[in-house]
């Protein structure tokens, strides 16, 4: 959950930020005594990477109501829909935000809430050509959309190399490229103010680049720029008091960005690896339960008898510090560095366990739809009547984003002004039981509800809650 700062909001996707002068750096001011000093400036590596970020301006309409009162059921019931005075009408919502060129046959990234619900969408280059593009594939948990733009035939698109984002340390300098508030291309420059950040609360995959280069509303979706003229991030959110930069802003790391567009770029999926373990951070009080010497990592909670996790000897009470040498903090930190592994590769865990340290070696493999999800939607005299549901599973708590044991029931949608609304059940709960009956699959669920009866009683699990309905026949 987002921390609640003081009069800030998070501004999603026009990332911004102020630069600053080190006071060590201050005192130590002199006077340059070379011309080749005096004229050090960014705009050779500005004129090789600016070509490469582009402005993205969309446009979708949508149907609005002359007046919200005939949404109203009271005045349906006398006007109808078709009521002249009550007919929808068509607006148009236009938005803007940036892009980056990451292959030279016209492979463009994005932030997915730049290009979300769009009807159309223009791509226009530096050089102002415009190109209309086409989604290849959009993420919402990572925030991350991928475009493909045709260019004249035989032409190269200039394109940004990815950087590999584990390599930045705090200070490096970087520039931020982008269209802040439909300006036009703008470049600022900064350094990377912190790393990992992972309580920022914007995607499924709270791991950011922190940094002050100003961005700004337009700037969703440009490039953070490393010294060699790489891209090393997504530039995707800011703290922001009035909605402008106070430089604070964050960035995908470029790790993130590769695994999405490797994946998709020739027509593929993306399919992310599945660990299998849930844990929580290890707090100063864990760290000296445990006799550990500072609290890091995660400590595991439960690990799932089907995951690689379980074959590889992971056990509950482990802490995990780091995954190929990389550091784990947090439950979010190793969220990120699981998902940027290639299926069908190994990896090996830093576990501590009983005051020794070991290594872990894993298979990185994809989640399995162990049982079958068979997803059924349920009709009829019965409670859940307008509800679909599936059998839960590794692969589909993955793709639906949801959170806890992967087993069970899922409610997956629930129709309006169905019974199964009325019961008050909705998307993503889990269904244990009907009357005093567990639950355990789609097939025993429709035979459970289908029985005639004066009433069922409705069991289910929503997050860490237990509710309980019961329902007239």
């Amino acid at each position: 959950m987002m921390p609640q700062l003081p009069s800030l909001r998070l501004v999603l996707l026009l990332v911004a930020g102020l630069g600053f002068v080190d006071p060590a750096f201050a005192q130590q001011r002199a006077v340059p005594d070379t011309r080749q000093q005096i004229t050090l400036s960014f705009a050779p590596l500005v004129k090789q990477t600016a070509p490469a970020v582009v402005n993205i301006y969309t446009r979708r309409v949508v149907q609005q109501r002359m007046s919200p009162l005939f949404d109203d059921p009271f005045f349906q019931r006398f006007f109808g829909q078709s009521a002249p005075f009550g007919m929808p009408r068509e607006r148009v919502e236009r938005s803007l935000g940036s892009g980056v060129i990451v292959g030279g046959d016209g492979l463009v990234v994005t932030n997915d809430h730049v290009v979300k619900d769009s009807d159309q969408i223009t791509v226009v280059l530096a050089d102002r050509r415009e190109f209309e593009a086409r989604i290849v594939s959009t993420d919402p948990k990572t925030d991350l959309a991928v475009l493909r733009i045709t260019p004249p035939r035989g032409e190269r698109l200039p394109f940004l190399a990815l950087h590999d984002s584990d390599d930045l340390e705090v200070g490096d300098l970087v520039l931020a490229i982008g269209n802040p508030f439909g300006v036009g291309q703008t470049v600022t420059s900064g350094i990377v103010s912190a790393l990992a950040r992972t309580a920022v609360g914007v995607s499924d995959f709270n791991f950011f680049i922190q940094t002050d280069a100003a961005i700004n509303p337009g700037n969703s979706g440009g490039a953070l720029v490393s010294m060699d003229g790489r891209l090393v991030g997504i530039n995707s959110a800011i703290y922001s008091r009035s909605g402008g930069s106070l430089g604070i802003g964050f960035a995908i790391p470029s790790n993130m960005v590769r695994t999405v567009v490797e994946a998709v770029a020739d027509g593929g999926k993306l399919v992310r690896p599945w660990l299998g373990v849930d844990g929580q951070p290890v707090t100063a009080d864990i760290a000296n339960s445990l006799g550990l010497d500072r609290p890091a990592g995660v400590l595991v909670n439960a690990v799932d008898p089907k995951s690689a996790a379980a074959k590889a000897g992971l056990r509950v009470g482990d802490v995990i510090t780091a995954i190929n040498g990389r550091a784990v903090d947090d439950p979010e930190a190793l969220k990120f560095r699981v998902a940027t592994m290639p299926v069908g590769g190994q990896a090996a865990l830093t576990v501590t366990r009983g005051g020794s340290v070991r290594q872990v070696a894993f298979n990185v493999t994809a989640p399995p739809e162990d049982p079958p999800r068979d997803t059924t939607p349920l009709n009829g005299r019965q409670p859940l009547a307008g509800a679909t549901v599936a059998n839960l599973s590794p692969a589909l708590a993955e793709e639906i984003g949801f959170s806890g044991p992967a087993e069970g029931v899922v409610i997956l949608e629930v129709a309006r002004n169905s019974p199964a609304a009325r019961v008050g059940v909705q998307p993503g709960d889990v269904v244990l039981r009907i009357d005093d009956r567990e639950v355990s699959g789609v097939a025993q669920l429709g035979k459970l509800v289908s029985r005639p009866q004066q009433s069922w009683r409705v069991t289910v699990r929503r997050g860490d809650q237990v509710l309980t309905s019961v329902v007239a026949g």
